[in-house]
């Protein structure tokens, strides 16, 4: 028996590694009906994870890119402050617009499901697009942007860094990074 399936003393099978219990519930989901399989996403977001996550989101990359350019467009150091008040009480109400609906609406799929929802099946195919072709690939040069220039700041401390070795150092951990991601998937 391969890892992705199991049986139980009924004989009955879970592709997803899950076993039926004997009232015909699988042990974590919902009822099956008349024997057949449903194919559906398992809940494994526990709180350390949903924490680890919106931490690593937020803090990730903007917290270290973005001072440097506030206070240097801002001018002083109250008024920066002030813009990161806002800022900060701006992410506060998505946060708890997002929050809400997962409280309201309880299906996986995040973005493309709460869109599904309200709007329709082609404005939530429309918006994975623009997930899939802009944001995911801007949001990623960004964060790799960060990480060669923040990678090689302690190796050229008195002088700027050159651009090209910014590339190259982003192009390295990018490549790396997305080998990582596909050797863990």
């Amino acid at each position: 028996m391969n890892r992705s399936t199991s049986t139980n003393k009924d004989g009955k099978v879970a592709s997803n590694g899950q076993k039926f219990a004997q009232n015909g519930k699988r042990s974590g989901g919902k009822l099956q009906e008349r024997g057949e399989k449903k194919v559906e996403l398992g809940k494994k977001v526990t709180l350390l994870r949903g924490i680890s996550i919106i931490v690593g989101t937020i803090i990730g990359a903007g917290l270290f890119i973005s001072p440097k350019g506030i206070l240097k467009h801002s001018g002083s150091i109250g008024m920066s402050l002030i813009i990161w008040i806002a800022c900060g009480v701006l992410s506060l109400f998505g946060a708890l617009s997002y929050a809400e609906l997962g409280t309201c609406i309880k299906k996986s799929g995040g973005h493309y499901t709460y869109i599904m929802e309200a709007f329709g099946p082609q404005m939530a195919f429309f918006r994975l697009w623009i997930d899939l072709i802009a944001i995911r690939p801007a949001a990623m040069a960004v964060i790799s942007l960060a990480f060669g220039e923040y990678i090689l700041e302690p190796l050229f401390m008195p002088c700027s860094i050159p651009p090209m070795a910014v590339k190259l150092a982003t192009a390295i951990g990018f490549s790396k990074y997305d080998s990582y991601c596909f050797i863990t998937q």
